[in-house]
């Protein structure tokens, strides 16, 4: 391996390599591992099987890779554009009003995982004591012979479902049915394990039947947020020293539909009426001065990650010590609806101790009402409100950072969502919107007064995306503006160094985001103060731990197996993105750098460089066997960050 790469760098084959090591916005990798493109997929492809050497890659009908595209247009410090010469070649009629780079493949192939298994079968089948409820209307196979027949073969001779609850409950459609089928097809029951699973503490935060189907009739009462909305239309709200619910029949009736709604899912502290007799917890609201203080200072803050955030990533970054974990963005209005998909978000391991889920609106009233339903029916430590989502779908709707320039719409859910809730509020934002016009440091004494408990600033504008690097002295006078609510800074941290600089800024602590998803081990290195040369057979193993996790959270059948897949794959086109530390020439490696082509120590290094989405397949189906027939993927989100 370390012949070829030193042959190649001898014979001075300059190509794509980014040679220099000194080249701006490029790692800087020794020259004995740096080579060229071509002779970079040479060396992967070797190992190939000849049919898939002949393949096309996934996701791409034209036979050009779409994770490795053109350089984008981007603009420069300079203010001028990449790409001038090619487009003055063109004839005048075929030029087009230069675009600038977008963070998001909005037109990539998408194929649900239900698409997989067609011949789905019943649901009542896997459970012993169910009978199917819609008769001859049901549209799964009720034929057991005839699913086996066509159903794919197995992943593997081990189920981690078996393996870690005694009990798998997917039965004969788990894609490791082996493991704990009978001879005679019976789903076998480890009683020991089941019995030992039985007292440690369960996901949280589910959504329950009975409550979904009262979101979806609009029957689930709002008291104390028509209480506060009512009191925000009428002007300024002061903030309540102490206040009594009184409480109607009528009212009492409604409490009572969400209690029976939240089941086994509602905290011990929720004011939701419980059989029993009445405390003065049922009748009297929390002053904000008895509120639950969110106390995180100097802790490691996991950011909330569209898409990658998942609970398993989030499990995997507990492991290596981040402290403070938030579930990824969800829409107030699909959660009022009852959207399963958007609850899901929600959902809360044993293992996050400080847990938070994150919230984002652009009315008063959806986001007071959604507060306050999350309020009895989940187990949070804090909620936050997105005031940084860039995307145009959110932008466009007054969501996200377009709350920064809403500042009475903005303060109307500040204030809305704070009265209803019980738990600390927090508030996650950019520094603006345009790249110029900074709003934060303006908006930061207003929160503060509005009763925000903490705030996250992101160092850069939505205008900028990745495009420049985290506006670091912005952050440290934001912090001096906002004392003494504690603000959390974010942006470009990838190393301990960096932790260690942001820290000196004065902020309260630090979120790290994209970090994290290059290298989750990060949270050790900064807590240990030292640079972890991780091999490559460590870095596979940690994507055999998310696997299991995924599995484990989103099911062994075909559906599970695929959506986890899915995630895993999303996560690879960050994690390529890693240079090992033994690689570089100089640390830490900054996270703006742009890997140049290079070989590895060994060849599973070399195949997690790549960055090329069939590439990240082959490492997918080392974990959870070969793709389906048809499978296509190309990431949701672009590397945008390089200049």
């Amino acid at each position: 391996m370390a012949e070829n790469a030193e042959a190649a760098a001898e014979r001075g084959d300059g190509g794509d390599s980014g040679v220099g090591a000194c080249e701006r916005g490029v790692a800087p990798i020794k020259a004995q591992y740096r080579t060229t493109k071509e002779q970079f997929h040479q060396y992967l492809d070797a190992d190939k099987p000849e049919d898939v050497c002949q393949e096309t890659p996934a996701g791409d009908p034209d036979g050009s890779d779409p994770a490795e595209p053109k350089a984008k247009r981007i603009r420069l410090e300079d203010g001028q554009e990449n790409g001038k010469t090619e487009e003055a070649a063109e004839p005048p009629e075929q030029r087009q009003v230069p675009k600038r780079a977008r963070g998001q493949n909005k037109s990539r192939p998408h194929v649900k995982p239900t698409h997989y298994d067609k011949e789905r079968l019943c649901p009542s089948l896997l459970q012993e004591s169910a009978t199917c409820a819609f008769g001859d209307r049901c549209r799964f196979l009720h034929d057991v012979e005839r699913y086996l027949e066509t159903k794919p073969a197995d992943l593997g001779p081990r189920c981690v479902l078996f393996d870690t609850f005694g009990r798998c409950p997917y039965s004969v459609t788990c894609r490791f049915a082996r493991a704990h089928l009978g001879p005679e097809g019976q789903n076998l029951v480890q009683e020991e394990v089941v019995a030992r699973c039985a007292d440690l503490p369960p996901v949280r935060n589910g959504l329950n039947r009975v409550l979904q189907q009262q979101l979806r009739k609009r029957q689930v009462c709002f008291e104390r947020a028509e209480q506060a909305l009512r009191r925000l239309t009428q002007g300024p709200m002061p903030i309540p020293e102490t206040s009594v619910a009184t409480v109607t029949p009528e009212q009492n009736s409604c409490h009572a539909q969400l209690d029976t709604a939240g089941g086994a899912n509602t905290p011990h502290g929720s004011p939701v009426s419980t059989c029993g007799p009445l405390t003065d917890e049922d009748v009297i609201r929390l002053r904000p001065c008895e509120k639950k203080r969110l106390d995180i200072s100097g802790k490691l803050y996991l950011a909330p990650l569209t898409t990658c955030g998942n609970l398993p990533f989030r499990r995997i970054c507990k492991r290596f010590g981040a402290d403070v974990t938030c579930g990824e963005m969800a829409v107030c209005t699909n959660l009022l609806q009852g959207q399963m998909s958007e609850w899901a978000l929600l959902k809360r391991h044993p293992c996050e101790d400080i847990f938070g889920v994150q919230l984002e609106g652009a009315f008063p009233d959806t986001m007071t009402k959604c507060a306050e339903l999350l309020n009895r029916t989940i187990d949070v430590d804090f909620v936050d409100i997105n005031v940084g989502c860039p995307i145009d779908l959110v932008y466009k709707k007054g969501g996200g950072c377009a709350l920064m320039n809403r500042s009475a719409k903005f303060q109307q859910i500040v204030r809305g969502v704070n009265e209803v809730l019980d738990v600390p509020l927090t508030v996650k934002m950019r520094t603006g919107v345009q790249e110029r016009v900074s709003l934060a440091h303006r908006l930061l004494p207003e929160l503060r007064d509005w009763g925000v408990a903490l705030v996250t600033l992101h160092g850069r504008s939505r205008e900028q995306r990745y495009t420049r690097l985290a506006d670091w002295p912005y952050i440290e006078q934001c912090a001096k503006v906002a004392s003494p609510m504690p603000l959390f800074g974010n942006g470009d941290i990838l190393s301990f160094e960096d932790a260690n600089c942001a820290m000196q800024t004065g902020v309260a602590g630090v979120m790290i985001a994209r970090g994290a998803l290059l290298k989750p081990w990060l949270f050790t290195e900064i807590k240990e103060q030292r640079h972890w040369d991780i091999s490559s057979s460590e870095r596979l193993d940690i994507l055999r731990d998310f696997t299991h996790y995924g599995l484990e959270h989103w099911g062994s059948d075909t559906q599970g197996v695929e959506r986890t897949r899915r995630f895993l794959l999303e996560w690879l086109s960050f994690l390529c993105r890693y240079v090992p530390v033994g690689l570089l020439e100089r640390l830490p490696q900054r996270i703006n750098e742009r890997p140049p082509y290079y070989l590895g120590r060994d060849h599973l290094e070399t195949l997690m460089a790549s960055q090329q989405a069939a590439d990240w397949i082959r490492i997918s189906e080392m974990l959870l066997g070969p793709v389906p027939p048809g499978f296509a993927f190309l990431p949701k989100h672009k590397a945008n960050a390089y200049k």
